[in-house]
């Protein structure tokens, strides 16, 4: 049996770590057990910090949301209880931008808060396109041209019958019915011609 020799995968499997610790300090990204020991744990910090980038991020939204309601007479607990009184479904990063880019838009929103604390809670109200009523009414009155179609009556085509499958006695009696002359002595497939002409 031929030894088998695991040299291509074993340098395809090291190309990759080495890949990966392209740019780190010196040993690490020449020598392999080095180089891996140090991807694995950039590895672990990546997963770790993905988690804590939206903490962060997070954090700053709810920082930069309490200062702009400060300048306007409120504090962050007491806007966000009041956009939730309000049913105003807002997050955190569109109020954050608002109040960094449009300070007037993120005001808006404080007395609509305000307001609901107050007792002074907005109907929620849906939009409904035009004309959608007269539309529905048509579609329950008119019925579609296909169903139309479909409701036509369809004529029933006739029965016909297989020659081929009947025996040449039933084929006899049938001509016998049929008034053909001198089928007594005609074989099967006489018979069928002679009963198609007539059918």
């Amino acid at each position: 049996m031929p030894r088998v020799k695991g040299g291509t995968t074993t340098r395809a499997r090291r190309k990759k770590i080495l890949k990966l610790a392209k740019g780190y300090f010196g040993s690490k990204h020449t020598l392999y057990r080095t180089a891996h020991e140090q991807v694995m744990r950039s590895l672990q910090y990546a997963y770790r910090d993905r988690k804590q980038r939206k903490r962060e991020f997070r954090k700053l939204w709810i920082t930069r949301i309490n200062a702009a309601a400060k300048l306007n007479g409120t504090k962050y607990s007491t806007f966000i209880h009041g956009l939730a009184l309000a049913h105003v479904d807002v997050n955190r990063k569109v109020l954050a931008d608002l109040a960094v880019n449009e300070p007037e838009g993120f005001s808006a929103y404080v007395k609509i808060a305000l307001d609901a604390i107050d007792g002074k809670i907005p109907k929620v109200t849906t939009i409904e396109p035009k004309n959608v009523e007269k539309k529905v009414a048509q579609k329950q009155i008119e019925p579609k041209p296909e169903t139309q179609k479909q409701a036509a009556p369809v004529k029933e085509k006739k029965a016909t019958i297989d020659l081929e499958a009947m025996l040449v006695k039933d084929l006899k009696a049938l001509a016998k019915e049929k008034e053909i002359s001198g089928y007594s002595s005609l074989k099967k497939a006489e018979l069928i011609d002679a009963l198609k002409k007539v059918i």
